[in-house]
């Protein structure tokens, strides 16, 4: 009969021995041979006549050698499942000081050392003794509701052709090409073609495009027509070459002027901007953006105080881990092999994350947070009727053959499942801290240090 023993080598570190006897494995694998008698393909026998004996030269060590692993870790399962022993990962052959032989013409005892890694039992402390945490609320003020219609007006606006470069303000369509201190273009050089503001454009050669049409053609180097930061610019790009390009002749040839008309604020403009509003003024137009940046700064405020619940709760909940084990886990139990160094290198995003997924799966559980099924159908559906720009009542027929495509798709599904359990989570670790709100202006709310760095300790 096998036996298992179990014993601590360290913390939250245990080594499981299988210890197996002959009557453990035999039985399975005279039966797993006797399966391969009747199906083995073997030239010059018929299918299910070869002689037994040369099928248990030709397959029996290795049918062997596999019944003997399968059982040894069939009995480490049964065991690990009637201990109910919380692990991480997947138990691990313990590297043996002398290796074992498996020899079917020898069979005997045989034993086998693993080693797991157990979760730990911890407390949520943090939640204890409800910390307070800041949620920030950016005031919009009314210069940056004026920037985005200004940049609102420009994007609906149309382009009018012009006869030549004549302002800032026009748009230059060109291209580049590299060629010699003539104009004389390089062999094999290639066209570079560039839509940008005049403005732009590096000041010196803003000087010399000024009253050029099209087909008009400039040569420069850029180390003549920019320095610094610019020149480095202006070479990554529109010109997509290094630092070592500045000294090169370019021909810039125009191929068509054009100026930005912005649209006018109006009402075919705001049906434009926003389709599903009757909105008929300039004001309930600037109201109507000032609640759009609102809406956007409310959810990078709320991701702020996600990320900091989530830092928080990482680094001040004190949880034991099995590092070596751990750190011999990623080492060889992934897909390849790493080195010393890469684990070394990972370790600490990896625990990181181990201790979230630990700590994120206890409140979870503890707090019968569920996500259904038709929960998950609803916000698939939302979020493709609000892509196509419809309301939720709007008459969408071709739906429910859209979800049952959706439905097959289960790295869809699984998507949002999570991200609507998350989403959960989130909202109830909202109620288990003090939470104070706080307005502040958006130069303040990008001033203030990340998440990540206020809290980062472990214990």
């Amino acid at each position: 009969m096998a036996t298992v023993s179990r014993e601590n080598i360290g913390n939250l570190h245990d080594k499981i021995t299988v210890k197996l006897v002959k009557e453990d494995y035999w039985p399975s694998f005279e039966k797993t041979l006797k399966q391969y008698a009747k199906t083995a393909n073997v030239p010059g026998f018929r299918k299910g006549m070869v002689p037994a004996g040369m099928l248990r030269k030709m397959y029996g060590q290795s049918v062997f050698s596999d019944e003997v692993l399968r059982t040894a870790g069939r009995q480490l399962e049964e065991y690990l499942g009637k201990e109910k022993v919380a692990i991480f990962a997947q138990p691990m052959v313990l590297p043996n000081e002398t290796p074992i032989h498996l020899d079917m013409n020898k069979p005997e005892d045989v034993d086998f050392h693993f080693e797991i890694g157990l979760k730990p039992d911890f407390e949520i402390t943090p939640l204890k003794n409800k910390t307070n945490l800041t949620r920030y609320k950016v005031a919009v003020a009314d210069k940056m509701v004026d920037d985005e219609t200004e940049r609102i007006i420009r994007r609906y606006g149309k382009v009018e052709d012009q006869e030549t470069v004549n302002s800032k303000d026009d748009i230059l369509y060109c291209n580049y090409e590299e060629c010699d201190a003539e104009g004389n273009v390089a062999e094999g050089a290639t066209k570079i073609e560039e839509t940008v503001l005049v403005e732009k454009v590096p000041g010196k050669l803003q000087e010399m495009i000024m009253g050029k049409k099209a087909g008009d053609t400039v040569v420069f180097r850029p180390a003549d027509v920019a320095s610094g930061d610019e020149l480095n610019a202006f070479l990554r790009e529109p010109l997509k070459e290094t630092a070592e390009a500045a000294d090169n002749y370019y021909k810039l040839t125009v191929t068509k002027v054009g100026l930005l008309i912005p649209a006018e604020l109006g009402i075919e403009l705001y049906m434009q901007v926003f389709p599903n509003d009757a909105i008929t003024t300039e004001k309930d137009f600037k109201e109507r953006i000032r609640q759009e940046l609102s809406h956007e700064f409310d959810r990078i405020t709320n991701d702020r105080l996600h990320n900091e619940m989530y830092e928080l709760l990482v680094h001040n909940t004190p949880i034991q881990l099995p590092v070596p084990f751990l750190k011999r886990w990623m080492k060889e139990g992934g897909e390849k092999p790493k080195s010393e160094q890469e684990v070394e290198h990972e370790f600490g995003g990896f625990e990181h994350q181990l201790r979230w997924t630990l700590i994120s799966d206890k409140l979870i559980t503890d707090n019968k947070i569920e996500v259904s099924r038709e929960e998950v159908n609803n916000d698939i559906k939302a979020r493709v009727l609000n892509y196509f720009g419809m309301a939720a009542d709007d008459d969408a027929p071709w739906m429910e053959s859209y979800m049952t495509k959706v439905a097959k798709d289960e790295k869809t599904m699984d998507e949002t499942y999570r991200r609507l359990l998350f989403d959960k989570l989130f909202i109830f670790l909202t109620t288990q801290f003090n939470i104070v709100d706080k307005e502040v202006s958006e130069e303040e709310f990008f001033k203030l240090p990340d998440a990540h760095a206020a809290h980062h300790h472990h214990h």
